[in-house]
């Protein structure tokens, strides 16, 4: 990867994650934090972070890693000569917007700017900004350093070239970036675990089973297929001729399932979803495909089972 320079605004728990995952793979980072002691904490945060990193196989050079990171005193020494600013400021519009403010005043013209916030649209926090054509929101999970995904979500005004910048960065750094074509509320990440926690708590609510027994069918069900495959691969695997024989099938029971209002999916959606896997992969390679995930989850069983004896 070309040597790029990096400047992240905020050296909380996202702040010193980001700083490890761009260092590691070859960046120059600065890193500042408004509060005095945490910039004081962050060399030895830093330290350990990337040799547990090192130790576990998930970096090289642990050392030559923390060599790439500085700390800065104030934002303009941050930010000077930066090809990328990520802000990781307070989950706060007003103090965002404000921060962004400086962030960009300073920003060189053809640096990108993002926000790690998982809340905040992007079109509410850049539309003041002079420099509004190249920011985004680049939402990461966290610990961002174990979890790769990272959602890039435009607002109506992001250039086209800042969202593909940000995406081969992301990308270069070992980052698994989502293109969102355009804002929505949670983006991706949160509405599907919105979802998901909405019908947890009312299974618990309504008496039907208890905590424990509903994050299993997590963590010993469904989530063993997700850990290497999202929800439509999972159900095009999981019907004789793939994801859009699955829907015809099951679309009345989930219709039933989700209430009065909901509708099955239709036949163009399906068509739709189906077209875009199939451009992934062919019909004829679904046999294949299975197999790959028979073995994934073999191997993912016996690392669990590694696990819980190690733990025993």
């Amino acid at each position: 990867m070309e040597t790029t320079s990096v400047a992240l605004i905020g050296g909380g728990l996202i702040g010193y994650s980001w700083a490890a995952i761009f260092a590691r793979a070859g960046c120059h980072v600065r890193i500042y934090d408004a509060s005095e002691e945490q910039r004081e904490r962050l060399p030895g945060l830093l330290k350990a972070q990337l040799e547990e990193l090192e130790a576990a196989g998930l970096a090289e050079d642990a050392a030559r890693a923390i060599a790439r990171i500085s700390v800065s005193d104030n934002m303009a020494e941050a930010i000077e000569g930066a090809d990328h600013i990520q802000e990781n400021g307070p989950e706060r519009l007003e103090v965002k917007q404000e921060l962004l403010k400086e962030v960009d005043s300073l920003a060189d013209e053809a640096a990108t700017i993002s926000s790690s916030t998982s809340a905040l649209l992007p079109s509410a926090l850049s539309e003041q900004l002079a420099g509004r054509h190249r920011f985004l929101v680049a939402h990461p999970v966290n610990p961002p350093h174990l979890i790769p995904v990272v959602e890039l979500c435009p607002a109506p005004w992001t250039e086209e070239a800042a969202m593909e910048k940000v995406r081969v960065l992301m990308q270069a750094v070992g980052q698994k970036p989502l293109m969102m074509k355009r804002e929505i509320d949670g983006f991706i990440l949160n509405r599907l675990q919105g979802a998901l926690l909405r019908e947890a708590f009312s299974l618990v609510e309504q008496g039907y089973a208890r905590v424990e027994d509903v994050d299993a069918a997590v963590s010993d069900g469904l989530g063993l297929r997700w850990s290497f495959m999202g929800p439509f691969e999972t159900i095009d695997l999981n019907a004789p001729d793939g994801l859009a024989d699955y829907g015809r099938r099951y679309r009345e029971m989930y219709a039933n399932m989700a209430g009065s209002e909901a509708k099955p999916w239709s036949d163009a959606l399906l068509a739709k979803a189906e077209a875009q896997r199939r451009e992934i992969l062919p019909a004829e390679k679904l046999p294949a495909r299975q197999r790959w995930r028979d073995a994934r989850l073999q191997a993912l069983a016996l690392h669990k089972r590694d696990q819980d004896e190690r733990e025993k």
